[in-house]
């Protein structure tokens, strides 16, 4: 028996009322998914337990079957172990995103107009990084570089308790009230103002504005956290794991559970993904010998929380893709396999950002098809069974016996 998590990061939403009241789910054309509910368990299940922000990471740690309330310290340090940070328990690291602001007003009067800085390539990045690592690494802080927009800043003998607000969640707001509070806050601040003076006339910002691309003119702090500690997953359930996708978060994740990471060629965490390459590379390890892959697609999410609704409906579509993609393989090579499919979160796009709605969940075993009165696979016919999973961790138990 195989295994398989096709998670569409943020793919639910709310209703639509531009386009007849129907969510990105309703509107996308999802034929395998559609088919599948006929013949599956669908229900919701809440990944944001109470007291928890609802982010990707808590989420994706809940889908995973780990308890945020157990295993949960904070998101960088998730990310600090996909780009391979070795992290002391005295530490405390923050996610550093290269962003946009607006460029005329005064520092905490700015705007926050792109939390991706137009998704920045990494090769660029990483000589911004670099230009800040030159002028600001200093004891305590140390800077390193990660993918795109996504890096990671660690504080030796750190504490934690500081206010941060996730860049994603302000877009087109004025930064005041967002900005890093608590005690000692002032060194996070003076790091950010002085980022901002040594990247907004940056050669690369210049090219990129030449080019009529946002500039990366600032750096975000966020997400502060310290050294997890993960039981590695075959411990736990007895199976051998792999993680496939484009974001730290979820190969960091990967990584401290003992999982294999199975990277893939093309793969942006965006609309413009390898869906193929992932839907193969899923396919190719199964068979290949391991018995679950937890493949994770970030294109609906970054969609969602750039208020584009034509491409978070492609995205959605090209999920579907990949899971049929994935369940013909393994039909033809007659292997049974079971398939959980599910969004960590809603990621709406009127709000722009992530909520804590329980989500519509797919379980289909190709070994016992028994459906539970769906005929499709959304947000409404999945609150309509009337089955909701209180802890996403616990479905895992179930979907692995």
């Amino acid at each position: 028996m195989k295994y398989i998590v096709i998670l569409g990061d943020g793919m639910a939403g709310y209703p639509l009322p531009e386009r007849g009241n129907k969510t990105c789910l309703q509107l996308a054309e999802t034929p395998f998914f559609d088919a599948l509910a006929k013949k599956s368990v669908v229900g919701r299940m809440k990944t944001v337990p109470d007291g928890f922000a609802p982010g990707s990471d808590v989420a994706n740690l809940a889908v995973m079957g780990y308890d945020p309330a157990e295993y949960y310290t904070g998101r960088s340090p998730l990310e600090a172990a996909s780009i391979g940070i070795p992290l002391k328990d005295t530490d405390v690291t923050l996610r550093c995103n290269l962003v946009t602001l607006s460029d005329d007003e005064p520092y905490e009067k700015k705007r926050m107009l792109d939390y991706s800085a137009g998704e920045i390539s990494t090769a660029e990045a990483k000589t911004l990084i670099s230009a800040l690592k030159e002028a600001l690494d200093a004891p305590p802080f140390t800077l390193y570089a990660g993918i795109s927009y996504r890096h990671c800043l660690v504080v030796g003998h750190g504490r934690t308790g500081h206010t941060f607000t996730p860049p994603h969640d302000i877009s087109d707001r004025t930064i005041e009230s967002y900005l890093p509070k608590g005690e000692g806050s002032e060194a996070f601040l003076r790091f950010m103002k002085r980022a901002h003076e040594i990247l907004r006339d940056h050669p690369v910002n210049r090219a990129r504005l030449a080019a009529g691309k946002r500039p990366a003119n600032a750096a975000w702090l966020w997400g502060e956290g310290t050294k997890p500690l993960l039981t590695p997953f075959e411990t736990l359930y007895r199976k051998k794991g792999g993680v496939i996708s484009a974001v730290d978060l979820v190969k960091g994740i990967g990584i401290l559970a003992g999982m294999r990471v199975i990277e893939v060629a093309g793969a942006t965490g965006n609309w413009d993904t390898n869906f193929a390459g992932k839907a193969q590379a899923v396919a190719d390890a199964l068979l290949g010998g391991l018995d679950f892959i937890y493949v994770h697609m970030e294109a609906p999410d970054e969609c969602g929380h750039h208020g584009d609704i034509a491409r978070k409906i492609y995205s959605i579509e090209q999920v579907d893709f990949v899971a049929r993609s994935i369940a013909r393989r393994l039909t033809e090579a007659h292997e049974p396999f079971r398939m959980l499919v599910c969004p960590d979160h809603p990621t709406p796009i009127a709000l722009k950002t992530h909520t804590a709605d329980p989500v519509p969940f797919l379980l289909y075993k190709s070994d016992k098809e028994t459906g539970n009165g769906c005929s499709v696979y959304d947000e409404a016919s999945a609150a309509a069974t009337g089955l909701c999973v209180p802890r996403a961790c616990e479905l895992m138990r179930a979907f692995l016996q």
